[in-house]
């Protein structure tokens, strides 16, 4: 596990230059999903408060962006609805992150292959992870997907991606993690919250040296999931209540 997250750490620093960000025009085509963006934006409002999260602005909406958050939609449920089966996205190199963290609200399927692949180019048939919840007998239902893009692309980039008027992309920030060679202080708490991670109070570089912990001011890079399994509602689909259960320990 620890080798997967050096990996995963490595394959979010991207190399892309900044872009400055284009003008919007207003969209009229899909009222519906752009309810869903206001939706967005309310499920997202804790998330901001958040020190360990960092995420998009929330864009206008602009011509052609409810039809692209759509035909996206639609790509991701007619290609990738196979792994729906669980053991064919086994077979086809997506491994469980974190397999011992065990009542996670969504459980990632990462594929190093795609996160790499990623820092270069975006295909939308190939997620760096896969979205699934364990079912209520047993097994796991496949939810959505999870693409990824390094933590130097622009906002123009990650735009033309998953539409920054429809959801926003999030990275991950201010982690202060466990020395290296003590994984044994992950259990370290504080009136029955964790002291390190990404649920631990530790938000700077002061405090986390402080504690004798490792700061990290950025984690992955960013990251968007689109929760096509999930409903038909584009504010579940596009909704933020999945973004919460990454990296607790390595």
């Amino acid at each position: 596990m620890r080798r997967l997250t050096a990996f995963l750490l490595m394959a979010a620093v991207g190399c892309h230059a900044p872009a400055g960000r284009t003008a919007a025009t207003p969209d009229t085509t899909d009222a519906r999903t752009g309810a869903a963006a206001d939706g967005e934006m309310a499920n997202m409002a804790g998330m901001r408060a958040d020190p360990h999260m960092s995420m998009t602005p929330a864009w206008p909406l602009a011509a052609g962006d409810s039809a692209r958050a759509n035909a996206l939609v639609d790509l991701i449920r007619a290609n990738l609805g196979k792994y729906q089966d669980v053991r064919v996205a086994v077979a086809d190199g997506f491994k469980e992150f974190l397999p011992n963290v065990k009542n996670q609200k969504v459980y990632h399927f990462t594929n190093a292959r795609n996160a790499i692949g990623a820092r270069f180019s975006f295909d939308p048939l190939a997620p760096t992870s896969l979205l699934y919840k364990e079912a209520a007998g047993g097994g796991m239902t496949l939810v959505g997907v999870m693409y990824t893009e390094g933590p130097r692309t622009s906002f123009d980039e990650l735009n033309a991606r998953v539409p920054l008027s429809i959801s926003h992309w999030h990275e991950h920030v201010n982690w202060c993690l466990p020395p290296r060679d003590r994984p044994g202080r992950w259990s370290d708490s504080t009136a029955g919250k964790p002291v390190f991670g990404p649920l631990g109070p530790i938000a700077t570089q002061a405090a986390c040296d402080s504690a004798g912990g490792r700061f990290f001011p950025r984690v992955f890079g960013w990251m968007v999931h689109v929760n096509a399994f999930s409903s038909d509602d584009p504010k579940v689909i596009w909704g933020g209540e999945d973004h919460d259960d990454h990296m607790k320990s390595e």
